[in-house]
C-alpha cells in the first residue's frame, strides 16, 4: 500500500483520482493537488460520493520548483503523478529529482513559447534519475503509453520484426457544441495545426498540416476521415522498434471541426506569440482557451464511441504477418464511471495502471523510460479488468 501525490485537476487528473480510488489495496491514500484547489475538491467530492477514500487536496503552482518540493516533503509519497500541463513535465521532475521520488506523465514536454514537443528534454534527465536512483516514466496514456504498449506486445508476442506502424486515433463523439475540443484547448489547437510528420527508411518526412488524408473504417464507428499528423510516440517508437522502415500516425475530424478551427487560423486566434490589446499583451490561442467550454465539462454531454489502435505489419518465422490490435471507448460508460468523457478516460486509465504497475514492482528501473522499453504483458492483462479492454485481429485485412 502506497500513498501517492497527484499534481492536475482536469479531466485525466479526474479519471486518475477516481481509478486509484478503486484499488486501496495498491493506493492506500492520494493527496490531489493544483493551482486552483476548487478544482482538486470536487474531484474529491464526487468520489466520497462514489465510495470512502482517503483523499486530500492542496494548492500548488506546478511551474514553482520550491512549492513543489515543499508539498512532496510534507506528503511524503511513493509516487508523483503528473497529470498537469506538459509545460510542467521538466519542473515537476526537478521537483522529484530534490526529494528522491518516482515520477510518472502522460505527455511530453513542451515549452510554451514554442510549439513543439520533443522528448530530448526528458530523455536529458536520464543520467540524474540513474544516479539518484529513481525511475521517471514517460507518456504514460493512451496515444502516447498505450499504443506504445500495443506495438511492445506485437514485438514481444508477435513479430521477429516489425516494417510498418499505423497508429490511428478515431472519435466519433458528439457533444453538442458548434466548436470544442476533447482536452486543453491550447495543446490541442497547437498539435492540430502544426505540420504533420512520419518516420520512413531512417528519416522524417514533413507534410504541410491535414495534407494526407483517407477514410479508415474503424470498427464500432463505421467511416471515419483521418487525417496524418505528427504525434510524440512516433519520435520514441522509431527508435525502440525492431526492424521498423515506417511509422505514421492518424487523427479523425469532422468537417465542421476543421472548418472553425480554419477560419480560427486565418483570424489569427490559433497565434502563441503575445499581441498589444488595449495596453495589454495576451496571447490569442490563449484567449480563446478562456472562450471555448472547459474539456472537462464535456463529459455529460458526449455520446458516441472512440477506437484507439495500432495496424502492425512485419514478418513472423519468415513470412509476412499484419496485426490490428485496437479498444474501443464509450463516452457515457466512461462518465458514469468517473464524470468524465472517453477522451479523459482513455489517458487516465493507464496512467493509473502504469502507476500501479511501478508501486507494485512490475515495473522497475532507474533512469528515465518510455513505456514500449519494458515488459507489455502486465499492462496488456490489466487494461482487459480495469476498463480498457482491446481486440486483437490477427492478419488484418485493409
Amino acid at each position: 500500500m502506497s500513498r501517492v501525490l497527484m499534481i492536475g485537476a482536469g479531466g485525466v487528473g479526474g479519471v486518475v483520482a477516481h481509478k486509484i480510488s478503486q484499488s486501496p489495496e495498491v493506493f492506500s491514500s492520494l493527496v490531489l493537488a493544483s493551482r486552483t484547489k476548487s478544482k482538486c475538491d470536487l474531484i474529491k467530492e464526487q468520489i466520497l460520493k462514489r465510495r470512502p477514500y482517503k483523499i486530500e487536496t492542496a494548492q500548488v503552482d506546478a511551474d514553482n520548483v520550491p512549492q513543489l518540493v515543499s508539498l512532496i516533503k510534507e506528503v511524503k509519497p511513493k509516487l508523483v503523478i503528473n497529470t498537469a500541463l506538459p509545460y510542467q513535465d521538466l519542473t515537476l521532475m526537478d521537483a522529484c529529482l530534490e526529494t528522491g521520488v518516482d515520477y510518472l506523465d502522460t505527455a511530453n514536454y513542451e515549452p510554451p513559447d514554442t510549439a513543439k514537443f520533443e522528448y530530448k528534454w526528458q530523455w536529458a534527465y536520464r543520467e540524474k534519475f540513474q544516479q539518484k536512483g529513481l525511475m521517471a516514466l514517460l507518456g504514460c496514456g493512451f496515444d502516447p503509453g498505450v499504443t506504445n504498449i500495443f506495438c511492445a506486445h506485437a514485438q514481444k508476442n508477435h513479430f521477429d520484426a516489425i516494417h510498418n506502424v499505423d497508429i490511428i486515433d478515431c472519435n466519433a463523439g458528439n457533444h453538442g457544441y458548434p466548436f470544442a475540443t476533447n482536452f486543453n484547448p491550447e495543446i490541442n489547437i497547437r498539435e492540430v495545426t502544426a505540420k504533420g510528420k512520419y518516420w520512413e527508411n531512417g528519416q522524417w518526412v514533413e507534410t504541410e498540416p491535414m495534407a494526407v488524408h483517407r477514410t479508415f473504417e474503424a470498427p464500432e464507428l463505421g467511416p471515419m476521415e483521418i487525417y496524418l499528423m505528427y504525434h510524440e510516440e512516433l519520435e520514441s517508437l522509431s527508435k525502440n522498434l525492431k526492424g521498423l522502415k515506417r511509422i505514421r500516425f492518424w487523427m479523425s475530424f469532422s468537417q465542421n471541426y476543421l472548418t472553425h478551427l480554419r477560419v480560427l487560423q486565418n483570424v489569427g486566434m490559433t497565434r502563441i506569440d503575445p499581441v498589444d490589446f488595449q495596453g495589454q499583451k495576451i496571447v490569442p490561442l490563449q484567449f480563446l482557451k478562456a472562450l471555448l467550454p472547459d474539456p472537462a465539462s464535456l463529459g455529460p454531454r458526449t455520446k458516441g464511441k472512440t477506437n484507439i489502435g495500432c495496424i502492425i505489419e512485419g514478418v513472423k518465422d519468415g513470412k509476412p504477418k499484419k496485426l490490428y490490435v485496437y479498444n474501443v471507448c464509450d463516452h457515457e460508460a466512461a462518465y458514469k464511471e468517473t464524470d468524465n468523457q472517453a477522451i479523459s478516460y482513455t489517458t487516465g486509465v493507464p496512467a493509473y495502471i502504469g502507476a500501479m504497475l511501478m508501486l507494485q514492482g512490475k515495473w522497475r528501473g532507474q533512469g528515465v523510460f518510455n513505456v514500449e522499453e519494458l515488459d507489455p504483458d502486465p499492462f496488456m492483462a490489466e487494461l482487459l479488468v480495469k476498463g480498457l479492454p482491446w481486440v486483437e485481429d490477427v492478419e488484418y485485412e485493409t
